[in-house]
């Protein structure tokens, strides 16, 4: 089969390797029908050291399955699904509280392979989830998000409490920032203010659903949004992972407030005293999304049309064409690639 590989920083190939095959009687085999790049896919494309053979790459796909192990029933050969990003038994004590991306089987991991035409699935019944037979094609990229954009954006609300009549920043506008807006929307926020700087991403946050943008960085950034909420926000959503947003993220939240971190964090140490948090009240959480635990909750209103969150992918390429998606990406000529089968 044809795969992606990361040989190191800026160094993506599609190359032939050999098609994966049932291990364990847990397993399933797919077949990709929809894929796609992430942001987190950039962190090693900026940083990886060099490989002799290369990083897979990928952790969001929905297709077809090929095959199952003897122990798989919830899902057989020719049903659509999709996957969440982590794979887990979707059991175990974590999984049943809501939070797969902590399961403690021993099994659990994360996917980094699905930049590819077929992928090995474990524990296949705690982690596909069959999708209607007969679903229309374009509902795909929209279906596809469930995997980890959407349900991150919405994770990123659902830790910070957002409920009806908060108001609520969202720093970041990539497809999980604009997905946090949308979340956040749904979730009854009164006010949602957007802080990113490129205006084809914000046009699209506003019809998410963010009330108000605020283009500027630092200190402007944090005195503009502590302004238009006489004080700070409720519920500050952090969808980018670096340090900056994060400093940005305590500058702009308000006493007694919530921030909820789900850009994966690129530093190690932040600041959480008397001073940042703990002298104002100030929540600290987010992590992982166990987005297996809101497939079945998002789902509906992707099916019946009342939301389109496969709008944030803004080219759809080849699964040859994937090396040059990464480049347009990180030069942010584009918000997120789609790959189609």
């Amino acid at each position: 089969m044809r795969a992606t590989l990361m040989y190191r920083a800026g160094d993506v190939r599609v190359e032939t390797v050999a098609d994966p095959a049932v291990r364990k009687p847990t397993d399933a085999i797919v077949r990709i029908v929809r894929a796609c790049v992430c942001g987190s896919d950039l962190h090693p494309y900026h940083g990886l050291p060099e490989q002799e053979r290369g990083m897979p790459m990928g952790h969001e796909f929905l297709g077809v399955v090929e095959e199952t192990g003897p122990q798989v029933s919830s899902v057989r050969a020719g049903d659509l699904v999709v996957a969440s990003f982590s794979y887990q038994d979707d059991t175990c004590e974590f999984c049943r509280a809501g939070f797969q991306t902590a399961c403690s089987h021993p099994e659990a991991g994360f996917f980094s392979a699905a930049q590819a035409e077929l992928i090995r699935v474990p524990l296949a019944d705690g982690t596909l989830y069959k999708l209607p037979a007969g679903v229309d094609t374009a509902l795909l990229p929209s279906l596809l998000t469930l995997a980890d954009v959407y349900g991150t954006g919405y994770h990123a609300a659902k830790m910070a409490k957002v409920t009806a009549g908060d108001t609520v920043a969202v720093i970041g506008d990539g497809a999980v920032g604009l997905l946090a807006v949308l979340s956040a929307r749904q979730l009854g926020a009164e006010r949602i203010i957007l802080m990113g700087r490129h205006k084809t991403r914000t046009d699209l946050g506003r019809e998410f659903g963010a009330t108000d943008v605020v283009a500027e960085r630092g200190d402007e950034g944090i005195a503009l949004v502590r302004e238009l909420t006489g004080g700070g926000a409720h519920k500050v959503l952090e969808a980018v992972g670096h340090r900056p947003a994060y400093d940005q993220a305590v500058g702009v939240v308000r006493g007694g407030g919530v921030i909820s971190r789900v850009g994966v964090p690129q530093y190690e140490e932040a600041p959480v005293g008397f001073a940042s948090l703990f002298g104002r009240n100030i929540t600290l959480n987010g992590g992982p999304a166990p987005v297996r635990a809101y497939i079945a909750e998002l789902l509906p209103a992707i099916l019946d049309g009342t939301v389109d969150p496969g709008k944030v992918f803004d080219r759809t390429v080849t699964l040859d064409e994937v090396p040059d998606a990464y480049r347009a990406m990180d030069d942010r000529e584009i918000l997120k690639a789609l790959i189609a089968f």
